[in-house]
């Protein structure tokens, strides 16, 4: 076998040698090149590896490529990194390195060359026709130039000196399996309410568990339905055709993780990729949202409080089809989503056009982050893709912490007329209005109804049974909608208890 161990000195991809790659906010940068020899001939297959080093300072670009020549007769391509964490002081970034690796097609942004991406989840990956790394897409290693993505997500005050390790085998290529994809139906019940857990990761992005993990997870949570969402790539859709079941609809999709904020790309066309290098002043995300829709998916911004770094959207919410307002365990960032999206529906009054609605997920990633919890509730006319879809476009949905909470929440008035979560009830401003919950799930939670004026009102806590009924009068002069909130119980002061539940609301009056 031919093991040639070259080493080459940072100087040719040091960042002062580097070559503006694409301008905007979110740059990137060319580096010297990695080269290697030809295959010889005969012998059976040997091996080369190439190591480099570079430093990048501290607001270095958003992305910096490392060309890699790749030469005719290569099976299978490995790339392994290391980089320094020194020390920082406290509330200073320090250094982490995402990494990822486009083929000879090239870095375009939304372009074929995407071969995959695991952020900073792992410190090797490989490539070969028949199989490669979870994140990565399989498939031959073809001659030309590649590019070894590197995403310096944050660099400490002193920098980030990284090693970069390249082993190209040569040898036959193998075959590549043709991907099977889950079913875009299950049995269902016809119309009913299903639940959903539509933010979740294995360990084809940063999470620790398989699809036939997450799967039975989902069903123990007592789910309908889940919604596949790697980070930043699409290769875990062929992995979950035998996850799916009569009792649990697979659907697929990714989290688009920018450098100003994650949207969950919910429900897309098997094999669906979506780019993510940009930030919101490069004014590109509309490409990308429309992207998603062409593939048959929702756009839903993610965690939009989030105070991780990038986490927070900043792309504003006009191609928001969904917003996910509460995610994972019930934390401040979440109560300031939830108001956040209630100014949004007073100003969708206000203005008179279309309101966007609210869901819930787990954005669950390894043991213990329990699947399910929370999770949205959908009205939907059959457990189908695009009966789900609908379902929550149509805000026809309520968030709840388990399977074990479970509501039914209406607006009735007028000459018998009714109205559910995400409907509206048309009768005149002055027409007398019952609100009416009933709950079953929730012991000692207090229930609120929440109306364009804030908090109108609110009942004692329910029994320990958790079963119970509330209602309200009003008329739509008074509210022009109002939606339900269960809180568990606060021990003191004058913040509410954290969420066991809410709904979208039901509109009053006419348009």
């Amino acid at each position: 076998m031919c093991d040639d161990r070259a080493e080459a000195r940072a100087d040719g991809n040091a960042i002062g040698r580097r070559a503006l790659f694409v301008t905007g906010a979110a740059t990137a940068l060319t580096l010297g090149r990695v080269n290697f020899a030809a295959a010889a001939d005969g012998g059976g297959p040997g091996q080369e590896t190439r190591t480099v080093r570079g430093t990048l300072p501290p607001g270095a670009p958003d992305f910096v490529y490392v060309p890699v020549e790749v030469p005719s007769g290569v099976r299978e391509i490995r790339v392994s990194y290391t980089y320094d964490k020194p020390s920082v002081p406290a509330g200073t970034p320090g250094n982490a390195l995402d990494i990822g690796i486009f083929d000879e097609r090239g870095t375009d942004l939304g372009g074929k060359g995407f071969r995959g991406w695991s952020g900073g989840a792992r410190t090797e990956f490989f490539l070969r026709a028949d199989d490669a790394t979870p994140g990565y897409v399989p498939g031959p290693v073809r001659e030309g130039t590649w590019h070894i993505a590197l995403g310096p997500y944050t660099v400490a005050p002193q920098g980030l000196t990284y090693e970069l390790t390249v082993t190209l085998t040569y040898g036959e290529s193998g075959e590549t399996p043709t991907p099977g994809y889950p079913p875009e139906r299950a049995k269902g019940r016809g119309r009913a309410w299903y639940r959903g857990d539509c933010h979740l990761h294995s360990w084809h992005s940063d999470g620790r568990r398989t699809p036939a993990e997450i799967g039975a997870l989902a069903r123990a949570a007592g789910l309908d339905f889940i919604n596949t969402s790697d980070h930043n790539t699409h290769t875990s859709h062929a992995h979950w055709a035998d996850v799916a079941g009569d009792d649990l609809l697979v659907m697929l999709g990714e989290e688009i993780t920018t450098r100003n904020g994650h949207v969950v790309a919910l429900g897309t066309d098997p094999g669906t990729f979506v780019d993510w290098r940009y930030r919101a002043r490069d004014n590109r995300f509309g490409r990308f949202a429309r992207r998603i829709r062409q593939a048959g998916g929702l756009v839903v911004p993610a965690h939009p409080h989030a105070t991780c770094v990038g986490c927070n959207w900043k792309f504003g919410f006009g191609e928001a089809d969904a917003i996910e307002v509460w995610n994972g365990p019930y934390t401040p960032d979440d109560e300031v989503a939830l108001a956040d999206w209630d100014s949004m529906l007073v100003a969708s009054v206000r203005e008179g056009r279309d309101w966007i609605p609210a869901m819930g997920n787990s954005d669950a990633h390894r043991d213990p982050d329990p699947v399910g919890s929370p999770q949205t509730v959908v009205l939907a006319d059959d457990l189908t893709r695009d009966a789900i879809q609908e379902g929550i476009r149509a805000g026809r949905s309520y968030v709840a912490e388990s399977a074990k909470v479970a509501l039914s929440f209406g607006v009735s008035g007028g000459r018998g007329q009714h109205a559910g979560i995400g409907e509206r009830l048309e009768v005149d401003r002055d027409t007398p209005v019952t609100v009416r919950l009933e709950v079953t799930g929730a012991p000692r939670c207090t229930v609120r109804f929440v109306t364009d004026q804030g908090v109108l009102f609110t009942s004692a806590p329910l029994p320990v049974s958790g079963a119970g009924v509330a209602e309200w009068h009003t008329t739509p002069s008074y509210a022009a909608y109002v939606r339900a909130e269960l809180r568990h119980e606060t021990a003191a002061g004058p913040l509410p208890g954290a969420l066991a539940a809410f709904t979208n609301p039901v509109f009053l009056g006419h348009r």
